[in-house]
Formats: structure tokens, sequence, C-alpha cells
């Protein structure tokens, strides 16, 4: 999956010259730089993004171009990383439950500020790292209103354990921190509100004044075309919600995108293999490869047709169901999707803003998922 040193202008004029027979994904780093700068002069503190989110090194250093500073990571193999292509930067270990030895890799690395969620993941911490000038952040988590809380159940302590992991932190000697998430592919600014007024509620309950509140990732990337995220609104929401929560003790923000900060520069471009009795629509990469998000956020509706020759289809569309290229039962994409109706074989569709784990999940299994990658200087 290695780089193509060509830069072309668009996806279209590729597959024109290329006719590529394995998936493409087409990097536009201009937008990449755009967001990155986008999040560091509006969030109103400190931008950490979010390694697994693409762990890619010409993303990693084109972040770094653009000015960011700070990478947040869940494995020794990601402070490597980050060491080696951005050797000042801040990096946070914000994967709340590690093993002794990577505990210690981390140290020997210069990391500073880690996050946990429990007493034993606590005792290890204290027991392996030196107090001065490292941050331990507590992680806590709300129930989601109206829904099963799946997606908290792996991390984040209740208020009043987050409470009481927080005074042990302080009284320890770290510097004490809070960080939360808000939820994945969240649009709502009322969901950090929400959160950033419970950790004001343990701070106070702790008795202690935090130096910092990450707010994690959870920013949305642009997935409907009829509901573009607004980035601007929600760091509004959450610097107003800080100031009022906690007043003149107010911490330093950290926010953590991954979804939000990448998923933009990346275009997917994938053909038909075919097209099963004008019904059913077979591609060459799914649920195993660089689609494999889709079915746990849903199918996104940017998607564009493409003929062999580079150009758009614009037919009447119809709905059509999508599926993978592997043999197993369960490469299909969610629901259907609206493609222009005179869709053919050997046509491409291009979806847009896939950016994000669509190459760090990709499984190669039976065989699929080779995937290019080549460098446009525009993605439309």
């Amino acid at each position: 999956m290695g780089l193509s040193k060509t830069i072309w202008a668009k996806p279209a004029e590729y597959i024109a010259h290329q006719r590529p027979e394995n998936p493409v994904m087409f990097f536009a780093p201009g937008v990449l730089q755009d967001v990155a700068r986008r999040f560091i002069d509006g969030f109103p503190g400190f931008v950490s993004y979010a390694v697994k989110a693409n762990p890619m090194e010409v993303v990693i250093e084109n972040l770094a171009t653009a000015g960011l500073r700070g990478f947040h990571v869940g494995s020794v193999a990601e402070m490597r990383l980050i060491r080696r292509l951005a050797p000042d930067a801040v990096i946070h270990y914000n994967n709340p439950v590690r093993a002794r030895h990577e505990i210690i890799a981390a140290h020997e690395l210069r990391v500073k500020s880690f996050a946990v969620d429990s007493r034993s993941e606590l005792a290890k911490l204290v027991e392996l790292l030196p107090t001065q000038g490292v941050e331990i952040s507590v992680r806590f988590r709300l129930p989601a209103p109206g829904a099963e809380d799946r997606a908290f159940a792996k991390f984040g302590a209740d208020p009043e354990l987050a409470a009481d992991l927080l005074a042990q932190v302080a009284a320890a000697g770290f510097t004490p921190s809070l960080s939360f998430h808000p939820g994945t592919q969240c649009t709502e600014a009322a969901e950090w509100e929400r959160h950033i007024l419970a950790a004001a509620e343990i701070a106070q309950k702790a008795g202690v004044t935090i130096a910092r509140l990450n707010v994690g990732g959870g920013f949305p990337g642009h997935r409907l075309n009829g509901e573009k995220p607004d980035l601007k609104g929600i760091f509004a929401a959450i610097a107003v919600s800080t100031q009022s929560a906690f007043g003149e003790t107010a911490p330093q923000l950290v926010c953590e995108p991954g979804r939000g900060m990448v998923a933009e520069c990346f275009t997917l471009g994938t053909c038909v293999r075919a097209l099963r009795d004008d019904e059913h629509v077979f591609l060459n990469d799914g649920t195993y490869g660089s689609l494999d998000e889709l079915p746990l956020v849903g199918l996104t509706d940017r998607i564009e047709v493409l003929s062999p020759e580079g150009q758009r289809k614009n037919g009447p569309a119809r709905l059509r169901v999508l599926f993978g290229p592997t043999c197993d039962w369960v490469d299909r994409l969610p629901g259907a999707v609206p493609l222009a109706g005179d869709l053919a074989e050997g046509d491409y569709l291009l979806f847009s803003g896939l950016g994000a784990y669509s190459i760090a999940t990709n499984t190669r299994f039976n065989g699929f998922g080779d995937v290019a990658i080549e460098t446009v200087l525009s993605l439309k």
C-alpha cells in the first residue's frame, strides 16, 4: 500500500488514464493541511491528533507541516512512529489500560500524559512513573441518553469513581486532569456541553482543581450531502460551556480529533466488478477492506459514478444494494444507495470522506484489499 510519487490533478484524471483494477485511495495533502489549520485556529485549546484514525506516515508528516504539535496514541508502536516523524511533539497516551512494559516504554519515549479509568490501572502508573511533570487524566463516561451504552462500555469511569480517582491522582503528586469522549461521529454540541458540566461537578466533588480537560474526539466527518458538520459551532459551544461550568478555575482544553481531522483528505475509488441482473452492485472493495466502518456508522451518500473515461454519470438515480468482492455473506454495505440508473460494469464509484479508519482496518481477507494510494491536487 505504497504512496505513488506521481501527482494527479483529480481522481477522474487518474481513472481515465490508468483504468485501475484494484481500489484506489486518492489523497489530497492540501485538504488535510486546511482541516488541520481549521482545528488549530478554531479550537479553544491544544489539538492532539488521534493516530489510530489514519497512521500513514504521509498523514503524520503533513499534519506536522500544518503546525500540529500533539498526537494521541494507544500503543508503543504509535509512540515510536511519532517520535520518528515528529520528534518534539507532545504525546498523549490515552489508552486507559496498559501492560507494565508499555508504561515503562512510554516513559522512555518521553511521554508525559496518561489516561486512566480504574483503580488497578492507576496503581500501575503510581508504581512505575515519576510524579514530576507527569499528567494523569481520569477518563469518565456518562450514560448515553435514550440508548444502550454499548459504545462506552469499554472505557470510562462513572462520575463517582472518577471523582475518587481524581483525588488519588492529586494526592499522589501527579498533575490532575479529566477527559471524556462524547461519542463517535457526534454532531450535537450539547453532548460536549453535558460532559463539560459533569467534569466540573466531578472536580468539585474530588476537591481538585484540574489542570486540563480533554474533550475527546468524536468530531464528525462529512458523511451525508445534506448534513455538513458545524465544527465552528461545536468549538464555540465548548469554549462557552467550559467558562460557564468552571469559571475562574477553567482548565486548559485539549481535543483529540481522528475522523474529523482526516476523513475529508481521502476519497476511495472502487470499480464495479459486476452488475448482477441489473440489480446488485458488486465492487472490488467492501467491508473487509476500505469500507469496513460503514456497517457501524452508516452508509454515506457522497458517492459519485464515473465512466472508465472519467466522465461523471448523471442518469436518473435508482436505489442499489452494494456488495464487496469476498465470498463472505456479511460483505455487504448497509441499506441501499441511489446511483445513476445507467450504471454499468467497469464504471467507478468514488466515496468521498473516507480518510478515517479505511486504510488502518483493511484486512486483505479472501485475497482482496490491495489498495493503491495516489496523490491528487483536488478531490473534485
